[in-house]
């Protein structure tokens, strides 16, 4: 399989259409298949399963009976495992990749580079997991108190059709490196690279039951799953109001919860930046996976004394960029869904309507090579008020609202003027000016003269609306663990009452 063949007409083959349960794929027990479909030609490339309650119920009791030995695994033998899932994940990268593309669109080199950071996010974790260590306790002569940490149990993992490899790998890697089990449910979108990587593990050398992928979409699948009594831990990556329903079905069994439900995020740009540097952030912040990204700059904060020239060689910049099928890799793919292109050109149809002045793109628009597929035109809109629904409300593709800040602390109280609080960015050469900002902005990751800045090393979640907790670095791997505390008097004992 390889990308040429699949642009000439080839088809996709050698793709799992069953769930993943117990170390290996299974039939739904409905029977039921869905069409996925590839955003780059708006044609369905394969067929999964459509899940259900019985599946879900299947795979959470074999999670919980896998959970008794593989919570009892030496950490080395998991950290063997883990690093062995890395190495497959470099192997089969390209292979995964152009699945990753067809599913969910973007561009092969940004495909890769999400395979490559899974494989590091496997990496990482692996050499945590033997160094995931407790405390001792200062207390007084004759007494040893002391923590350990414990995995939480079985977890259930709803994952998004932006970042599928991704955000599957930061969520199953920590939790499998605290001796958790894992219950993942893929977006209906993009089903494919959890399968994959189910069985890559069990390739690894994970034991049967450990990671289970379930398919289907969220009604029939995630919602059993999360409001299961069995699982003891949900990590969610979604939309606001999906994540208000997780946290409510989550209170009736009290289950742990780390929450990713979004931004608005800002790109502050002031008038003392390395203007070239700001020019290729702000295009990267919100043009990468056509803006369907949780954390993309979809707001310039922009001083207004390098307004007027920035914002031209912005626009000029934006023209140039490039759009087709992912798969030939253009600098900007399509969007998911025919469902989310509508619901793109609602927000700057509407915008339109309250006098906005859209600066360049602003329309649907299709690959120019084969006239198929469900695009956006990269979109930049001129400055709007604070309580505009551009500024206020997640798109989710590629459009970039314009704010001018009259100086530093005006463009501060532009960037919290949300209610999110995912990340920003901070473009500028005064660095007590870089940091006063990273203290002051109401965000969980700040990025400083360059977007996207770490890696799978850096902790990530938001505040406010963007939900809470956090997945990646030490963090994220403390997510799974749950604390312990022994407290115990070694001297002699006291006299009874």
């Amino acid at each position: 399989m390889n990308a040429p063949e699949i642009l000439a007409g080839a088809p996709v083959t050698d793709l799992p259409d069953g769930h993943f349960i117990d170390g290996a794929f299974t039939k739904g027990a409905s029977g039921a298949l869905m069409d996925s479909y590839d955003p780059g030609r708006g044609s369905v490339f394969a067929r999964f399963t459509n899940g259900t309650e019985a599946d879900v119920d299947q795979a959470v009791e074999s999670a919980r009976i896998a959970f008794q030995s593989w919570a009892r695994t030496p950490a080395v033998e998991r950290a063997t495992i883990l690093s062995n899932a890395a190495r497959l994940l470099r192997e089969s990268a390209e292979q995964i990749a152009i699945v990753e593309t067809l599913d969910c669109g973007k561009p092969l080199n940004e495909a890769l580079a999400d395979v490559r950071g899974a494989a590091r996010t496997f990496d990482y974790y692996a050499g945590a997991t033997d160094k995931l260590q407790g405390d001792t306790f200062p207390l007084p002569h004759g007494y040893l108190g002391y923590s350990v940490f414990e995995p939480v149990g079985v977890t259930a993992h709803i994952i998004p059709w932006n970042f599928p490899i991704s955000t599957a790998a930061r969520g199953i890697a920590p939790a499998l490196a605290a001796g958790c089990t894992v219950v993942a449910k893929p977006a209906e979108q993009t089903p494919f690279s959890a399968l994959l990587l189910a069985d890559l593990l069990t390739k690894a050398g994970l034991p049967a039951g450990v990671c289970n992928v379930v398919t289907g979409v969220g009604a029939n699948v995630g919602a059993p799953l999360v409001a299961h009594k069995d699982v003891d831990q949900i990590t969610f990556t979604g939309s606001v109001t999906t994540g208000q329903h997780v946290m409510r079905s989550a209170a009736d069994n009290v289950t742990r919860l780390v929450l990713e439900l979004g931004g608005k995020s800002p790109v502050i740009v002031l008038d003392d930046c390395d203007e070239q540097a700001a020019i290729d952030g702000v295009l990267g912040a919100i043009f990468e996976n056509a803006g369907q990204v949780c954390s993309a700059g979809s707001r310039l904060v922009i001083e207004k004394g390098i307004h007027d020239r920035f914002i031209e060689q912005l626009v000029a910049r934006t023209k140039r960029l490039t759009l087709g099928h992912g798969l030939r890799d253009p600098q900007v793919g399509p969007v998911n869904s025919v469902q989310h292109l509508a619901k793109i050109a609602g927000f700057i149809d509407r915008a339109r309507g309250r006098g906005a002045e859209v600066l360049t793109g602003g329309a649907i628009t299709t690959d120019p090579e084969t006239g198929q597929g469900w695009f956006y035109e990269p979109t930049i809109v001129a400055d709007r008020p604070c309580d505009d629904e551009l500024v206020q409300e997640e798109i989710f593709g590629p459009v970039l609202t314009v704010q001018v800040a009259e100086d530093r602390e005006h463009a501060l109280a532009l960037a919290n003027n949300t209610q999110f609080g995912l990340v920003a960015g901070v473009y500028t050469s005064d660095v007590s000016t870089a940091l006063q900002m990273a203290r002051d902005i109401d965000a969980g990751q700040i990025y400083i003269n360059e977007y996207f800045a770490g890696g799978i090393e850096v902790p990530f979640g938001g505040n406010k609306l963007s939900g809470f907790g956090r997945e990646k670095g030490l963090e994220g791997l403390k997510s799974y663990c749950k604390v312990k505390s022994v407290a115990a008097r070694i001297g002699a004992i006291a006299k009874s009452w």
